[in-house]
């Protein structure tokens, strides 16, 4: 099997094993499931990378309380995530930013993958081109 062909069948794995974890991602069906999956995102104000679901520090315990009123009041998720990092600043979202200097966060990693992508499928023509036609 050609390193090509591994390639191509380890990223058609990748892709799938992605569309299912979309598939089977959380769901905000009810309201307990959007508070569930809010505080999932959130960070504790006095905890160190704990999220304010994981914690039970006083802090958490507020803004786990500030979520479930925002939920009752109707509030969108993203309108509930701008109010808290209003009020506690942008580094209460455990995800970094989509904007401003954030985006370098999410495309480094991305353009760096890409390349490495690149270079592989690269050395694995080289490779078939040295071995000639079987």
């Amino acid at each position: 099997m050609s390193v090509l062909r591994s390639f191509r069948l380890w990223a058609v794995a990748l892709v799938a094993v992605a569309g299912l974890a979309l598939v089977a991602g959380p769901h905000a069906s009810g309201d307990a499931a959007r508070v569930a999956h809010l505080e999932s995102l959130v960070r504790c104000p006095s905890c160190e990378d704990l999220s304010v679901a994981q914690s039970d520090a006083t802090s958490a315990v507020a803004v786990r309380a500030d979520i479930a009123r925002a939920v009752a009041r109707g509030q969108s998720d993203s309108q509930i995530l701008t109010s808290l990092e209003a009020t506690y600043g942008s580094t209460i979202l455990l995800s970094p930013p989509t904007t401003g200097i954030g985006v370098l966060l999410w495309i480094v990693p991305l353009a760096a993958l890409a390349a490495l992508v690149g270079v592989v499928v690269r050395l694995a023509r080289r490779r078939d081109v040295a071995e000639g036609p079987s």
